[in-house]
């Protein structure tokens, strides 16, 4: 009886152990989870994402959620497509950027490793896609991803957009993918902070 007893008050202890390092545990991820998050979602180059943010009249924390999906804050970064620095940016897309936004400029397609350049570029293209898709971010980032030639496309197809303006469906993976990527990523940077 006694053995029995003995396993009993070692059970107990165990079960008091457990609960004190799980309410530990809680009480300590609480307190960092705000690091954590600004961890996962970062504010790099805030200088230059503010400002350009300004320029071409967008939230700063969607730039954000474009460069974190795009490079992940890598202004070295290259894809397998061609696309360059933070925020991905094709050299064809960027010959046609330049030709709005600095035409007299001595800028060439190795600037766009700048981080300031990059992003000069990216919020134009950005602010472009938005005005040309209503404000759409969805619709939007779908352009950004894979050009307004497959957008207008799609658009002209009512099983993918009712109103003939903003996609309703992406029947690409990649596209799919890519446009939750940004919208959830946005989403999660304004809880993060615009709540604090």
């Amino acid at each position: 009886m006694a053995k029995k007893s003995g396993v009993g008050k070692f059970v107990k202890r165990l079960l008091v152990l457990l609960l004190v390092l799980l309410v530990a545990g809680t009480v300590l991820f609480a307190a960092f989870q705000d690091k954590i998050e600004r961890w996962e979602y970062p504010i790099e180059y805030s200088e230059y994402v503010t400002y350009y943010a300004d320029k071409y009249d967008l939230d700063p924390l969607m730039l954000y959620a474009f460069i974190r999906t795009e490079s992940n804050f890598n202004p070295k970064a290259d894809s397998d497509a061609g696309a360059r620095g933070l925020m991905q940016i094709t050299e064809v897309t960027f010959d046609w950027i330049k030709t709005k936004i600095a035409p007299t400029e001595d800028l060439t397609f190795e600037d766009l490793y700048d981080p300031e350049t990059n992003i000069r570029f990216g919020s134009y293209f950005v602010s472009y896609c938005l005005l040309r898709y209503q404000d759409d971010l969805a619709t939007a980032a779908a352009a950004y991803h894979s050009g307004w030639g497959t957008v207008d496309g799609l658009l002209s197809q009512a099983e993918y957009s009712a109103d003939g303006k903003t996609l309703d469906h992406y029947p690409y993976p990649q596209m799919r993918l890519y446009v939750k990527k940004i919208t959830s990523s946005y989403q999660r940077y304004q809880e993060i902070y615009t709540a604090s």
